[in-house]
């Protein structure tokens, strides 16, 4: 069976605009949380809070380039084009040559396009569409506008499924190069922020109301959490085949042994810790590890009552009195959604390469409920681990399971 490893990486988000950068962040014990004017502006809505990336779209990205791009693929495309430099593949004949493809997820296109596409049925009228609103709008317009930006020739593998959107694409793209259907893949996901996700969850009654107390907020498997903050920004990751990158020289930043997804089955938002577990110990079968190799898990940490306390759940049953180190990102980020995979596996990769883990942010007393485990809490903690895992979880009980070797 061939192996995958990580070439090249690259980021957008609240913690900052490039991997290195990113990872400096998570040593600031401070989230990215803010209070947004916007939102505030929003009649029944019950919280204004949000974690932004604040990206901008770069000089460079003229007309031509942006044609068919909302800013959740120039997200992607600034992501992608910082992986493909680190991978050293930046304007490489690889790209093209039809044995690199694409996997890349959002959980839903471009804001403005929607709301342009959809102005049709509500006003009767077609002024505001185009021949690119469709392209920008559509779930799939990440993978496919970096697939025709770069052109690639080689597989396309969109991924659609909520919050695993960015993790199923890195496990569906770890695949394709590990039973030998390509020998690199560009994997990741995007999110670009909208009134109207927040508006879903706070429907839910699942968003944080600590409107003028966001520096503790969100506060993942604390008895005292609140609920969640969202957020935007994109993450990708260069796959590669083992042999491939060390015959041309390629630095290599960690190995993929393990993936494995599956789905609930049951409810569409209401999570399994049975299946879960399942999940987990899939992608331990597949890695050929025992729980007790697992050094760090960077958990999918939603804030959400049920969401803490499945997921603690599932950890507990599966990794018992082992006990790996375990912290989320998303205390730091918000719950970055389509991108919240993909971001948390290139920090948890980040993080694994050297030594320290991040601590879970505003995590004081750990929910008894969540079960027994070793969370990191107040300053970070510095760790020789071998192996780490990520997890994430989706809205129709879809469930992903990472794991990362270090090199």
């Amino acid at each position: 069976m061939r192996r995958v490893v990580v070439t090249g990486m690259g980021i957008v988000s609240s913690l900052g605009h490039s991997i290195e950068a990113a990872y400096e962040r998570l040593k600031t014990p401070r989230n990215c949380v803010e209070s947004s004017e916007d939102l505030k502006g929003y009649k029944g809505l019950q919280t204004c809070l949000w974690a932004p990336s604040h990206f901008e779209r770069p000089s460079e990205y003229n007309r031509k380039v942006v044609r068919t791009m909302s800013p959740v693929s120039m997200m992607a495309l600034f992501a992608t084009e910082q992986a493909l430099a680190q991978a050293g593949l930046k304007d490489s004949p690889i790209i093209k040559g039809g044995r690199l493809g694409v996997a890349y997820g959002s959980c839903s296109g471009g804001v403005d396009a929607n709301a342009d596409f959809y102005s049709v049925l509500m006003n009767r009228e077609i002024k505001n569409v185009t021949s690119a609103t469709y392209i920008k709008m559509m779930a799939q317009t990440c993978a496919v506008n970096l697939s025709v930006h770069l052109g690639t020739t080689g597989r396309l593998l969109p991924t659609g499924t909520a919050c695993t959107s960015g993790s199923l694409a890195i496990g569906e793209a770890c695949e394709a190069i590990k039973f030998g259907r390509q020998d690199v893949m560009i994997a990741g996901g995007a999110e670009e922020f909208s009134a109207t996700q927040v508006a879903v969850f706070d429907t839910l009654f699942a968003t944080s109301r600590l409107n003028e107390d966001f520096g503790s907020t969100p506060r993942a498997f604390d008895s005292s959490r609140d609920g969640l903050v969202i957020g935007d920004g994109a993450a990708t990751l260069i796959l590669e085949e083992r042999e491939h990158a060390l015959q041309r020289g390629a630095t290599i930043l960690a190995e993929i042994v393990g993936f494995a997804t599956n789905t609930d089955g049951r409810h569409v938002t209401q999570p399994n810790a049975e299946t879960q577990a399942i999940a987990l110990r899939l992608a331990l079968d597949d890695a050929k590890l025992s729980p007790s190799d697992i050094g760090y898990v960077n958990a999918h940490g939603t804030a959400t009552e049920l969401g803490d306390i499945t997921e603690g759940t599932a950890l507990a049953s599966v990794f018992g009195s082992s006990r790996p180190l375990v912290s989320t990102i998303k205390n730091y980020t918000g719950h970055t959604l389509g991108a919240c995979g993909a971001i948390e596996a290139a920090m948890t990769i980040e993080m694994l390469r050297h030594g320290w883990f991040a601590p879970n942010l505003n995590l004081v007393n750990p929910d008894p409920r969540c079960g027994e485990h070793n969370f990191i809490m107040g300053e970070g903690s510095a760790s020789d681990a071998q192996f780490a895992m990520s997890n994430n979880f989706a809205f129709g009980g879809v469930n992903t399971s990472l794991i990362f070797s270090r090199v």
